[in-house]
């Protein structure tokens, strides 16, 4: 065959097989498989305040430290509200233990959009916080303010974890006149709402009990000096001496109680019942006692394992109110499960209807949004450590402590000299 034909012959075959080729429709391509979508996570802030500077700041970041305890262990364990996964996320403020700069801090946290608030320590600080909280609809619990102003205001956004001093006030009077036989006693606040209102209520139940309030002074939660104060009282030879204010306060005034040659017995409130009265006070304070709300803290339901928790976190101990801080953030959480919004309009209705059992205890409020029932517990300080001698609970007769010494083992202090 010629080279010109078969030339020809070839370039036909090709238009022919692309005639054939131009008559079918090409095969559509085969679905793409989507990549499955990473499930939407929704950040829920959770803000903390309370004082992180100054004498009273290791109370305040006890408490910080176990409200991110408690956001930890949530993010850990993974939370869905209302279908959506959460991360939350703690808004850490420092107040400052002043009542001012409290009301600036709750602004400052409202602004910032949180969920909700655990905080203030102080009740000076919780109770002009109060509104703002109010005024923005975010929810607020104190896991330590115990004056019983601070939940009076009639807010519906305000709780607390623990009993106030409506409870604990008459319960360290009783516990004075009927263990402790004291008939005449000096009472000391540090002009706080808290220091106040505690020394306001031992004052009014031991009067009604028959003791004589032989002195009624007045301080400040910044003050170190009291020997005036102690030199005025010592005169008049009381049995006891109650003091309403915190430990930096009290660790110096007993201490100086020591050196002045008063021998009183001293009580106060959880305020003083930390390790760092101890500190402070050295060996003068052996034998003071103190109450504070709640159960000893390895006897609460969940104690050992949060004290354990918690010492391997921050590698130190608890001081006083991480295990209240701990549960408020699982009381926000659980309502915001069970209204199925992290929305503080949404959940808010849901706190009060809080029925959990936390590491403190079961958890419920009433209708003003105080703690129901919360148990309160006096302590001794034996051999340099805080031991536990009673526990009292709402409605029911002093019991004592297991593995406490009875409060009758407490040696009667002796008379003071003419």
């Amino acid at each position: 065959m010629h080279k010109y034909t078969l030339r020809h012959v070839t370039a036909a075959l090709i238009a022919a097989t692309l005639m054939t080729a131009c008559g079918k429709e090409a095969p559509p391509p085969a679905p793409k498989a989507e990549a499955p979508k990473a499930p939407e996570v929704m950040t829920v802030k959770i803000g903390s305040a309370s004082p992180l500077t100054g004498p009273q700041a290791h109370i305040g970041i006890d408490i910080r430290n176990g409200v991110q305890l408690a956001i930890e262990d949530l993010n850990a364990k993974g939370v869905e509200i209302g279908g959506k996964k959460v991360k939350f996320e703690l808004v850490s403020e420092d107040d400052e233990a002043n009542p001012t700069k409290a009301t600036t801090v709750a602004q400052k946290l409202v602004d910032a959009k949180v969920a909700a608030v655990v905080g203030h320590f102080n009740s000076g600080a919780s109770i002009p916080a109060s509104k703002v909280y109010a005024d923005g609809g975010v929810p607020q619990i104190s896991p330590s303010s115990t004056n019983p102003d601070y939940t009076l205001k009639g807010f519906k956004t305000t709780f607390r974890v623990v009993a106030h001093d409506g409870q604990q006030g008459p319960t360290l009077a009783r516990f004075a006149i009927n263990n402790l036989k004291a008939k005449s006693i000096a009472v000391i606040d540090d002009s706080t709402a808290y220091g106040q209102g505690l020394a306001d209520n031992f004052e009014a139940t031991a009067k009604a009990l028959g003791a004589k309030i032989i002195a009624r002074e007045h301080t400040t939660d910044k003050d170190t000096d009291f020997k005036a104060i102690l030199t005025k009282i010592k005169g008049r030879k009381p049995d006891l001496i109650m003091f309403g204010g915190i430990d930096p306060q009290a660790g110096p005034m007993i201490k100086q109680m020591k050196e002045l040659g008063i021998k009183a017995k001293f009580i106060g409130g959880d305020g003083m019942q930390t390790p760092n009265f101890i500190k402070l006070a050295g060996d003068a304070s052996d034998g003071a006692m103190a109450s504070i709300p709640g159960l000893p803290k390895d006897q609460m339901p969940g104690g050992k394992v949060f004290l354990e928790k918690y010492k391997a976190k921050f590698n130190q101990e608890v001081e006083l109110f991480a295990p209240m801080g701990y549960d408020a953030v699982f009381v926000f959480v659980e309502a915001m499960k069970r209204a199925g919004s992290a929305d503080p309009a949404k959940f808010l209705a849901e706190i009060g209807k809080t029925d959990y059992q936390g590491v403190i205890g079961p958890i419920a409020f009433d209708d003003k949004g105080d703690l129901k029932n919360g148990p309160i517990t006096i302590y001794v300080v034996k051999g340099g450590k805080w031991e536990p001698l009673e526990i009292v609970k709402p409605d029911a007769a002093p019991a004592a402590a297991p593995a406490a010494s009875a409060p009758a083992a407490i040696a009667p202090a002796p008379e003071a000299k003419k």
